[in-house]
C-alpha cells in the first residue's frame, strides 16, 4: 500500500492538496453529494451533466448571441436515461424524482447554461406541477403525458406588466359566460410562451377568486397576442414574452379546480423558488470552475496566474461560496423530503444563493480579465445569467421580507 504524503507534523495530506483539484467533472470540495447522495441520485446527476456538457455547451453560445431558443438541443433531453422531465411529478410519464434529484437536475443545467435551465424549470415546476397538484384526473390525463415527453412545452402566466413583485394583485379577469370563461388582461416575462403547447393563465373571476386557466397552443387562439421581449442582456437563449389577452374564450373545463386563492399558487411558486436556489448554486459552480481552469492555463509575467496570491484569493472566495451554497441546497432537499419546507426556508435559500452567485460571477469575470466579457470562455454568459437569477422568482428584497415575516411573526409588506 502506498504511503500517503505527510506534512511536517505527520498528518496525511489528501492527494488533491498536492496536485490541485480536478474540476473537469464538477466541483464538490466537501464531498457533499459524493458522500451522501445515493447511486440512483448520482446517476440522474451524471446523466444531466453529460447532456449539458456534450450536447448543450458546444453550441449554446451561438444561440445565446442570436437570442434564439435552441429547441433541437432542448428536445434531446427527452431521450436521456434516467428520465428526468417532470421533476417531482409522479405518474403519466413524469419522472417522479425525489427532492435531491430534482435539485441536482436544476443545478447541473445551470452549471452549463441558464437559458436551458430556465426553460426546463418553467416547463416542469411551473407548467407540469400546477396541473399535477391543482388539476383533476381528466386534466392530468389530457396534458401531463404529452408534457412529460416534451410534445407539449409548458408556460406559466402570472406576472403582470404593472405589478411585478405585487404578484397577488392579479388584474387579469375571467368572466363566466355559460360553459366558458372570457379572459382579459396582460402578462409579462412569461418564459416559453412563444412556443408553449400549454399556457396557464392566472386570472381573477367575478367572485374575486383566483383561477388557473389552461390554454392549449395559445399561439393559435383568437385574442391571444404573444410578443417576445427583445434587448435582454441575460438569459438571451430562453424566450420571455409579453402576452395580451383580449376577449379570449376558454372552456370552463380548462380551469384548474383546486385553486381559489393565491396561497394555492404559492405552493407552486415555493417549488420554483427552490429550483432557483439550486440554479444559482449551479451557475456559481460553473463560473468558479471556468475561472479556475483559466487561471491554471493563462500565463503572465512568466507564471500561470493561478500562482499569484491575488488570483488565489478570488478563487478561494469563489470555492468557499460555492461549497456553502451546495450545503444549503442539500439541506433544502432534506427538509423538503421530511416535510419541513416553509416559505421562509425556501426564500432564505433563494436569497442567499442568488446573492452569492452574483458575487462569484463578479470574481470569475475579474479572474479572466478582458476575456471575461467575451462568450468564448462561457463566463460572460453565466455572468449575465446570474444577474437575472437575482431577480426572478421573487426579488431578493421580497425574499428577505418573507424570511423576516417567518422569523419575527410580523409582516413588513402586504
Amino acid at each position: 500500500m502506498e504511503t500517503p504524503t505527510k506534512t511536517d507534523n505527520g498528518m496525511p495530506i489528501a492527494e488533491d492538496m498536492v496536485r490541485g483539484i480536478d474540476v473537469s467533472n464538477g466541483f464538490d470540495f466537501y464531498h457533499v453529494f459524493e458522500n451522501f447522495a445515493t447511486p440512483k441520485q448520482l446517476k440522474v446527476r451524471d446523466a444531466v451533466r453529460d447532456y449539458m456538457e456534450n450536447e448543450v455547451k458546444p453550441h449554446i453560445n451561438d444561440y445565446w448571441e442570436r437570442a434564439e431558443f435552441p429547441m433541437e438541443l432542448f428536445l434531446k433531453a427527452r431521450d436521456i436515461e434516467p428520465h428526468f422531465i417532470g421533476g417531482i411529478v409522479r405518474g403519466r410519464g413524469a419522472a417522479g424524482l425525489d427532492p435531491l434529484e430534482a435539485g441536482l437536475v436544476a443545478y447541473e443545467m445551470a452549471r452549463v447554461d441558464g437559458s436551458i435551465g430556465t426553460a426546463h424549470g418553467v416547463h416542469t415546476a411551473l407548467g407540469m406541477t400546477p396541473i399535477a397538484f391543482l388539476g383533476n384526473d381528466e386534466q392530468r390525463d389530457r396534458w401531463l403525458p404529452r408534457m412529460a415527453n416534451l410534445e407539449l412545452i409548458g408556460a406559466f402566466g402570472l406576472t403582470e406588466p404593472a405589478r411585478g413583485s405585487a404578484a397577488t394583485d392579479i388584474q387579469t379577469t375571467a368572466r363566466k359566460v355559460g360553459s366558458e370563461y372570457v379572459l382579459n388582461g396582460a402578462k409579462r416575462w412569461i418564459g416559453n410562451a412563444a412556443f408553449a403547447g400549454v399556457l396557464i393563465i392566472w386570472a381573477r373571476d367575478e367572485n374575486g377568486d383566483i383561477g388557473g386557466f389552461v390554454i392549449e397552443h395559445p399561439q393559435e387562439v383568437e385574442g391571444v397576442t404573444i410578443e417576445n421581449i427583445q434587448g435582454k442582456i441575460a438569459k438571451r437563449a430562453v424566450m420571455n414574452a409579453d402576452i395580451t389577452l383580449q376577449d379570449v374564450v376558454v372552456p370552463a373545463a380548462t380551469r384548474l379546480p383546486k385553486v381559489r386563492s393565491f396561497q394555492d399558487i404559492g405552493k407552486v411558486l415555493l417549488l420554483g423558488r427552490i429550483g432557483v436556489a439550486w440554479e444559482a448554486a449551479g451557475l456559481a459552480e460553473g463560473l468558479f470552475t471556468a475561472a479556475l481552469e483559466y487561471a491554471r492555463e493563462r500565463e503572465q509575467f512568466g507564471k500561470r496566474i493561478a500562482e499569484f496570491q491575488l488570483i488565489q484569493d478570488k478563487l478561494v472566495e469563489m470555492a468557499t461560496e460555492v461549497t456553502l451554497m451546495q450545503m444549503m441546497c442539500f439541506q433544502l432537499a432534506s427538509m423538503t423530503a421530511f416535510g419541513q419546507l416553509t416559505p421562509g426556508v425556501a426564500s432564505m435559500a433563494k436569497y442567499n444563493n442568488a446573492r452569492k452567485a452574483r458575487r462569484v460571477a463578479a470574481l470569475a469575470r475579474e479572474t479572466l480579465g478582458g476575456n471575461g466579457i467575451v462568450l468564448d470562455y462561457h463566463v460572460a454568459r453565466l455572468f449575465t445569467d446570474a444577474e437575472a437569477t437575482y431577480t426572478y422568482e421573487g426579488t431578493n428584497e421580497i425574499q428577505t421580507l418573507i424570511v423576516g415575516r417567518e422569523i419575527t411573526g410580523y409582516s413588513a409588506f402586504v
